[in-house]
Parts: structure tokens; C-alpha cells; sequence
């Protein structure tokens, strides 16, 4: 086992409230129980000394192959030697995702499909990131460990000889070809954690349910593109991101991974992001997963209802997966982080920024479509929504943090207008198109003020482009969506000449920087590699504007960059390494928009051409 895997090395299994990062090496390395924004049980992909881990090996002469099963969530990893071919088959059971629970399951399923193979096994859970110690119970039927909070079992199936290691315990089993065994680690927080024996009927049938519900669950799709499997492995992803209890995305499964290698850029996203949540029902609804959805806008909803914020506004840009707002910031200082790249932040600090453009990617979730009498908004819904929209009448026309949370201070930001813009644009249309009361005429005043602005302040004629801040030439990739939301149509002669200013200075190779650092201080230390919704969203801006071979180039360039088994982490790094926290869910969304976009004018360009 190496000290650090590298982050695109990993693969992802969740049942709906939390997940495990499983390294191909074999090693679970990060998960949080009960739920995804709970304290770690394992996390040595943040600490490899303290974090804990659950490491399976075997002898292997070449580096081992991960992959999942075609359209589930269930995870392999084969370790190739010329002895045989073994596999570790991993996964979460479903049950009842929709029902907050606090216990949860890791079966680990270990398969000779040729030759010989001997497995080594270790379980070291570090609970509470490692400051909660525990004791160990090895009984005949079950090993426990016992800790003041969430508490773990391990149960095997096959023949598996344990050894105590202090409070840990490792494991050896040796297989012939089609021999199978399995373990079962149950975490949960009941002081009595009683679970049930398992055999290999039990572990079949947990296989056999998990494969069916993520086979019933890809049915639902209606995508019928040129990109199935990255589609579908996407969705996938989204989904396995999703709180079911309450339907709210988290922003990726870990926290702390770093931006760069040894930078302080390091934060905890197993939260949910108004603007990630909302600019998600697009490409759900694009699939055909209306509940998902559904589930989010309905989420949303409750959080504008109850306007209960940190700093006050009558939203802020992220939450509990529960939607409780409270998201107190600490650093780990025992951890060292990933590869050294520490602090190792707890929580996030940004949750009081001040970030206008929710506003905007909130109406834009609320106002999409799914069905014409479903979607007729209820009243006391109808009544909030409208009042904050009557609060950003007075208050869009202000500095706030923008987009990419920087800690450099309020500034003037363009995207953030932009977004204002398309809070009352969408406002206006929801009330005609469902009759709802609003003053419209406000709304109207403030979506024309702020198109005015932008024309004049947020545009430089140095540059020839929309900029980042008002009155300033810096470059930012966020504005981008700006033919997506309607701002602007994608051949205007303005938004064309930003297209390519930002080909010149912000795209590299096809891949794309958020924003230059240098050029515009964003009170952080280090620096950062392309930021992979960027590159999609670049991909949807090319596609729109008729570009279509670039677009596809730029599309099928970027698939190149997912790990094997299909996944992206928030950012690309010099040397193509992934770099941040992993899986990001903005990512797979983003890459789902630009598919269906690339899909929707390929085939428009054919029907032309007929």
C-alpha cells in the first residue's frame, strides 16, 4: 500500500446517504458515517499514519484494474499475477434510501476467477478523523469496534483467519478459481449495534439487490446519445452524491483534498451548494430523472421558506445536507493531508459569504419545467420565492465574493450581475406563465438596470470581453453560461470575441483555468490546476455558438482525462494529474450539460444538412 494513491486512483460506492472512496490498490481510504458529512471512519487518504483505513492486498506482479459493473455503482478490483486473477467486488446496499438511518453497510465480496490467490487483509478504523479512540471485541460470530460514537462490525463469510493487531486486526484468505468469501463491515451508532449472521446466501442476495437497483434506476434514463457510457457512469455519480433522505447533492464525497499539491487549498465540500444543486436539475431533467429533480427543487424550496441563514440573507450558498445552516469552519492539525498538503478543513468558512449568483441559479432550478399542472408553484412557496425576489430588487446593485468563494474581499463581479439577471428574468416568466401574484414591474426595472450594467461596466473594450469585476480586464471562465442562461444570444458579436479571449488566455490543450491568480488576487495561497466544469462548460459555449468540430474535440479531449473507471475529481493538474475533492458532483453535471448540448446541435447540423 502506498502512503498516498493518487486521487483519480480510487473509485466511489455509496448507498444513497454516504460513501467510501476504495483506492486500486484495494484500500478503503475515506468514509463518514452515518452520513456523508459525518466524521470519517476511515481516512488515510488524508493522513496515512492517523486517518485509518481498511486494506485489502494480494499477490499481484502487474498494477490492479478497476472498473464497475456496466451501469451500477458496484465497484471491481482485479489483481493480476500469473499465479490467477483475483477480484475484490465492492459495494453499499440499498435499503430504503429515502429513510435517514444510522447504519450502513460495506460488503466486500473476494472472487478467484483464475488460477490461485491469496488475500491479505487489514482493518484499522481511526473514528472521529482519528481523535476518538477505540477497543476492540473479537468474538466467535463477529468482530467489534467499540468507540464513544459511531461503532463498527466486521463479519466474514468463507474461510478467513483473523489475527489481532493491538486494537486492529488483519486478515489472510487464500482462494482457488471460482471460490468465493466475503466480509461485511456495519457501521452504526446504536450502543447495541446488533447485525445478523452472514453466509453466502445473504451476501448473494445483498449483490443481487444492489445490481437490480441500479439497473431498475438506469432504465429511467431517456438519454440516447453519442456518449452513453460516460453519460451514464455521470449520472450514476450524481446520484450516488445525493442525500436521498432529503434530496440535497453534496459537492463531492471528500474534503480536504487539495487543489495543488502542498497548498492551502483545501476544503471540506460534503455539503450542498445552492448554485451546484441548482444548475443540476438541468442535466437530471435532460435524462429523464425527473425525481431527482423534483426531490431537489423541493429541498430549495424549504430553504427560501425558511430563510434561516448565517449571515442573515434570505438564502446562503450552502447547507447541511439536512439544510441546517451552521457549517463552523476548524482545521484537523493532526492530520498532515494529502501528500503533506495541509490544513485539513472541517467544515467550511464560506458558508457566510456574501455570493449573489444563487439568487439566480435558484430561479433558474425553480423555473424549469417538468410538468405544466405539477409545477404550478403552491402559494406559500409562490409568496417566498416573490418576497426574496422583492429583496433583490434592493439588494442585486452590491460588491459580494463571488462564484468561486475567493477570500480576497467583495469586488464588483460580473457573473454575479449576470446571475441577478437571471433571478428576475426567470421571476418574471413564472409569473406569467402560472399566474401568480408578484410586482412584476420591480422585477422588470431591476432584470433591464442590470443587462444595462453589464453592457456598460461588466465589457471592456481593451479586451474585447466580458470580464471577471466591473471596470477591470481580468478574465473568468464562470461566464461562460452566459448563452446558457439566455443573457446573450451564443453568436452576438460581444459574446464571440469573449469566446475567444478566453481561448487565448484562459484554455490550455482544451482544458480551462477558472481565472488567473496573478492577474486578479484571490487572498489565497498557491495556485490551482484547470478546473474541469470549466472545460465542459467551454465545450457547451462552442457547441452553442456553431463550433461544432472544436467542441468535439475539446469534449472527447476531456473524456481522456477521467479515471479508469470513469470519474473526475474538481480539477486537471500540469502533468494531468486530478487534483481536488473527489468525485465532484459540478464536474459530472457539467459534463452531462455539455453532452446533451454537443448531442442536441449535432443533430440539428444533420438535419440541416439532409
Amino acid at each position: 500500500m502506498r502512503r498516498y494513491a493518487p486521487i483519480e486512483n480510487h473509485g466511489l460506492v455509496g448507498d444513497l446517504q454516504t460513501a467510501a472512496l476504495v483506492s486500486s490498490e484495494g484500500t478503503v481510504d475515506w468514509l463518514c458515517a452515518p452520513r456523508f458529512d459525518s466524521p470519517s471512519v476511515f481516512a488515510s487518504i488524508l493522513d496515512h499514519e492517523h486517518g485509518g483505513h481498511f486494506g485489502v492486498t494480494a499477490d499481484s506482479t502487474r498494477p490492479p484494474v478497476q472498473l464497475y459493473l456496466q451501469d451500477t455503482a458496484i465497484l471491481v478490483t482485479r489483481f493480476l499475477a500469473e499465479e490467477g486473477v483475483g477480484e475484490v467486488i465492492d459495494f453499499m446496499p440499498v435499503d430504503r434510501p429515502e429513510l435517514a438511518a444510522d447504519t450502513h453497510r460495506l460488503v466486500r465480496v473476494f472472487r478467484v476467477a483464475r488460477g490461485r490467490v491469496r488475500f491479505s487483509l487489514a482493518c484499522r478504523p481511526r473514528f472521529d478523523y482519528g481523535r476518538a479512540a477505540h477497543r476492540l471485541d473479537m468474538g466467535e460470530d463477529a468482530i467489534r469496534f467499540e468507540s464513544a460514537g459511531v461503532r463498527a462490525v466486521l463479519q466474514g463469510a468463507g474461510p478467513l483467519r483473523w489475527s489481532r493487531d493491538g486494537d486492529d486486526v488483519t486478515g489472510e484468505l487464500t482462494l482457488g478459481q471460482d471460490e468465493l468469501a466475503a466480509v461485511v463491515l456495519t457501521l452504526g451508532t446504536s450502543q447495541d449495534l446488533r447485525v445478523a449472521p452472514v453466509g453466502a446466501g445473504q451476501i448473494r442476495e445483498l449483490f443481487e439487490r444492489t445490481r437490480d437497483f441500479w439497473h431498475s434506476w438506469m432504465r429511467r434514463s431517456t438519454y440516447d446519445g453519442r456518449w452513453q457510457d460516460m453519460v451514464n457512469r455521470s449520472a450514476i455519480t450524481l446520484k450516488l452524491l445525493t442525500y436521498a433522505p432529503t434530496g440535497a447533492p453534496v459537492a463531492a464525497a471528500t474534503m480536504g483534498l487539495p487543489e495543488q499539491i502542498g497548498g492551502g487549498r483545501n476544503w471540506d465540500y460534503r455539503y450542498t451548494w445552492v448554485r451546484d444543486g441548482s444548475l443540476s436539475v438541468g442535466a437530471l431533467l435532460g435524462l429523464g430523472h425527473v425525481d431527482e429533480a423534483v426531490a431537489f427543487r423541493r429541498w430549495l424550496g424549504d430553504r427560501i421558506r425558511a430563510g434561516r441563514t448565517v449571515s442573515g440573507e434570505p438564502l446562503q450558498i450552502m447547507y447541511r445536507i439536512d439544510g441546517d445552516p451552521e457549517l463552523p469552519e476548524e482545521v484537523l492539525d493532526h492530520f498532515e493531508g494529502y501528500r503533506g498538503s495541509a490544513p485539513v478543513r472541517v467544515g467550511n468558512g464560506a458558508a457566510g459569504q456574501l455570493q449573489l449568483d444563487i439568487y439566480g441559479e435558484a430561479a433558474l432550478a425553480l423555473a424549469q419545467s417538468v410538468d405544466d399542472v405539477a409545477d404550478v408553484p403552491p402559494y406559500d412557496g409562490w409568496q417566498a420565492l416573490a418576497g426574496v425576489l422583492d429583496w433583490l430588487v434592493k439588494a442585486w446593485d452590491r460588491p459580494d465574493e463571488g462564484i468561486w468563494e475567493t477570500r480576497g474581499g467583495q469586488k464588483d463581479f460580473t457573473y454575479s450581475r449576470l446571475m441577478c439577471w437571471a433571478a428576475f428574468d426567470r421571476g418574471v416568466r413564472m409569473a406569467q406563465r402560472y399566474a401568480r401574484p408578484a410586482d412584476t414591474a420591480q422585477w422588470i426595472t431591476a432584470r433591464d438596470d442590470i443587462l444595462r450594467q453589464v453592457m456598460e461596466r461588466g465589457w471592456s473594450p481593451k479586451r474585447q470581453a466580458f470580464v471577471q469585476q466591473y471596470d477591470d480586464t481580468t478574465l473568468d471562465a464562470s461566464l461562460l453560461l452566459m448563452p446558457q442562461v439566455g443573457f446573450v444570444s451564443a453568436n452576438d458579436p460581444r459574446w464571440l470575441s469573449t469566446l475567444q479571449a478566453m481561448e487565448q488566455e484562459l484554455v490550455s490543450d482544451s482544458l480551462v483555468h477558472r481565472y488567473d491568480p496573478a492577474a486578479s488576487p484571490d487572498g489565497l495561497r498557491g495556485s490551482e490546476g484547470t478546473f474541469s466544469l470549466c472545460s465542459f462548460l467551454y465545450v457547451d459555449a462552442l457547441a452553442r455558438s456553431g463550433q461544432l468540430g472544436p467542441a468535439r474535440y475539446a469534449f472527447d479531449k476531456m473524456l481522456t482525462y477521467a479515471n479508469r473507471a470513469g470519474l473526475f475529481a474538481e480539477e486537471i493538474g500540469p502533468t494531468g494529474e486530478q487534483l481536488g475533492n473527489f468525485p465532484q458532483a459540478f464536474t459530472h453535471l457539467a459534463l452531462i450539460t455539455a453532452a446533451l448540448s454537443l448531442d442536441r446541435q449535432m443533430n440539428r447540423a444533420t438535419r440541416v444538412a439532409a
